[in-house]
């Protein structure tokens, strides 16, 4: 125990339900903010850890609390907190398992050493969220079990009971959680918690299990990107085979795997990318803006070397046969007249848009675009990302 006013200690608490025991420990780690480096969480961790290591092997516990890291941290660690190289302490030091080894709840049956089970992994992927920070969704809280809770003896969890509390009191009209005001460091006695609440059922009745279905968190299919063009979110993750990256600006990248196929725009998750490289990707949300369908979680399964690029690539060619062009296509070498928010070239007129505004060339400049997005915002258009993206030529 800590008497630092700074330390939030471990709770630990032994309960009995209906003469059947059960351990409780109620945890809220360091914050993300505020130099909140994921050292200071692996430090709870492994505190707690050598405590759990201690318990007789007969005695069910459940560790829940604000871990103040998510679900998958262990591939989307923020880089202005990670300074143990990506590993953190929900998932290396205190045992949950991460999804590529994913621990099912049939281990937890067969009593899997060694492992804990986020009861995350019960709900499909766009219902895995109880906190929003300008609009990036989170799962900071969890509830997790060992595999006692499934042993069909004392307490046990029921099984598909986890959930999100999502009372519409607990939103503003906007839609946005409604948390605690402050006015002059005071609390108004309005607004809750910035976390919607999350809860689960344990009986003494047997933990029922359905063997028959596949879980969530374990169920994969491989699919191509026309696929994610037909659903408006991923109910479980997806496999992307042999997908070649053909532009990248930053955080955002565009993919295809084939000249015919659909590509696709990956919004602020291709950090890891490298542009006319080939992957094999694990896509864990994707979806709708304006209209424009981007992929917004994924993970890299596999590099498989050097692709063609060039092959994917639109030309001046391409529009003069006529083709009606869908988005998330890469155009370059376009020449054309740019006028009133529009670019006529090939007697072919899109709406353009430029990213970098004080970039913007004069009303009725001839332009060569060496490189433009074929994008979506409410209709199709061109985006130029970068101001050396295209040349104003001389009249």
């Amino acid at each position: 125990m800590s008497y630092s006013p700074r330390v939030r200690n471990i709770l630990e608490v032994q309960i009995e339900v209906q003469g059947e025991p059960l351990w409780i420990f109620v945890n809220h780690w360091k914050s993300r903010a505020y130099h909140g480096y994921e050292s200071k969480r692996m430090k709870y961790a492994k505190v707690l850890k050598k405590r759990l290591d201690r318990m007789p092997t007969d005695h069910p516990y459940i560790v829940l609390g604000d871990f103040n890291t998510d679900n998958d941290a262990y591939f989307s660690l923020e880089k202005k907190i990670d300074d143990t190289q990506g590993k953190t302490g929900l998932h290396d030091v205190l045992g949950v398992a991460k999804n590529e080894l994913l621990t099912t709840k049939s281990n937890m049956i067969e009593g899997f050493p060694g492992q804990h089970y986020s009861l995350w992994g019960d709900l499909h992927l766009p219902a895995r969220w109880n906190t929003k920070f300008y609009g990036k969704k989170g799962t900071p809280d969890h509830i997790i079990v060992s595999s006692l809770l499934f042993d069909k003896k004392g307490i046990d969890y029921v099984n598909h009971s986890f959930k999100v509390f999502k009372k519409p009191y607990l939103f503003t009209k906007k839609g946005y959680i409604n948390r605690w005001q402050y006015k002059n460091k005071k609390h108004r006695g309005k607004g809750y918690s910035d976390h919607l609440p999350i809860y689960a059922y344990f009986d003494t009745k047997p933990y029922v299990a359905d063997l028959t279905k596949k879980s969530v968190s374990q169920k994969r299919e491989v699919v191509n990107i026309d696929y994610l063009y037909s659903q408006e979110h991923l109910a479980y993750e997806v496999i992307l085979k042999d997908v070649t990256v053909i532009w990248k600006h930053k955080k955002h990248a565009l993919i295809k795997q084939s000249k015919e196929g659909r590509g696709i725009f990956l919004f602020s998750s291709a950090k890891a990318l490298k542009i006319g490289q080939k992957y094999d990707l694990l896509v864990r949300a994707i979806k709708s803006y304006k209209g424009l369908k981007e992929v917004t979680h994924l993970r890299v399964l596999k590099e498989r070397g050097l692709g063609n690029r060039l092959e994917y690539i639109l030309t001046q060619e391409d529009l003069s046969k006529k083709i009606s062009h869908r988005q998330n296509e890469i155009f370059e070498n376009l020449e054309g007249v740019y006028k009133n928010g529009h670019f006529t070239v090939e007697d072919r007129k899109f709406s353009i848009y430029f990213k970098k505004k004080n970039s913007k060339p004069k009303n009725g400049s001839k332009l060569k675009i060496h490189k433009a997005l074929l994008g979506y915002y409410k209709q199709l258009q061109l985006v130029v990302y970068d101001p050396k993206d295209f040349t104003v030529l001389e009249k």
